[in-house]
């Protein structure tokens, strides 16, 4: 058992640890308030989408690139990659404020580089200082971040707390697969073809009414 390790990223991807994140929905408020998702399967189905093909599937393979950096330029090289595919500047504001925060924090506890990185390079690059296994982290980062956006969804549509974990459940099972196709963390392979979430988060800058960031 891991359990120092479990622990640690417990504490780092709970709710509890400020970085924000109840405050961004990834566009998925857009999305509803365009149609594009009305309903609990919709948002299941919009969630497997940004999991396999859009930004968790891109998170993964950062955090993991992050992780096996071996000098500040190569640290720095991921950093600025992270930054470049942010398909928005919404999804910049998302990465860099969440990844500010859980730097800063980190920080205070545990000492380490106090720069300010996107929130997955962030995390892959003081699990690595903690020598924390790469898989637990990378799976531990998307079931926190899918759990994240379940909430955004009961907030914006009729999806009860029940049902909601019943998706995350079945979201949770297809993590490994994500996390173990992105652990070498080659910068050649990031891709997304999750186009309308993407779009999703554009439409999201110019939305009148929004209770999210993002």
């Amino acid at each position: 058992m891991r359990t120092d390790a479990v622990l640690t990223l417990a504490q780092w991807l709970s709710p509890a640890y400020p970085v924000g994140a109840f405050a961004y929905s990834h566009g998925l408020e857009a999305a509803v308030a365009v149609g594009w998702v009305l309903d609990g399967a919709d948002l299941e189905d919009w969630l497997t989408e940004v999991l396999e093909t859009g930004a968790g599937h891109n998170d993964a393979l950062l955090l993991a690139a992050a992780y096996r950096a071996e000098t500040p330029d190569a640290l720095a090289e991921v950093d600025a990659t992270a930054r470049a595919f942010a398909a928005s500047k919404e999804r910049l504001a998302e990465t860099d404020q969440q990844g500010a925060a859980f730097t800063a924090t980190t920080h205070v506890i545990r000492g380490g580089d106090p720069t300010p990185r996107p929130y997955p390079v962030a995390v892959g690059a003081a699990a690595a200082r903690a020598g924390l296994p790469l898989d637990l982290t990378q799976e531990m980062y998307l079931q926190a971040f899918l759990s994240n956006l379940v909430a955004a969804g009961q907030r914006l549509l009729p999806v009860g707390q029940t049902a909601g974990q019943a998706f995350l459940h079945r979201l949770t099972a297809r993590i490994p697969a994500v996390a173990a196709a992105t652990r070498s963390g080659d910068l050649e392979t990031l891709s997304a073809t999750a186009f309308l979430t993407d779009i999703a988060a554009m439409r999201h800058e110019t939305q009148a009414t929004r209770i999210f960031r993002t």
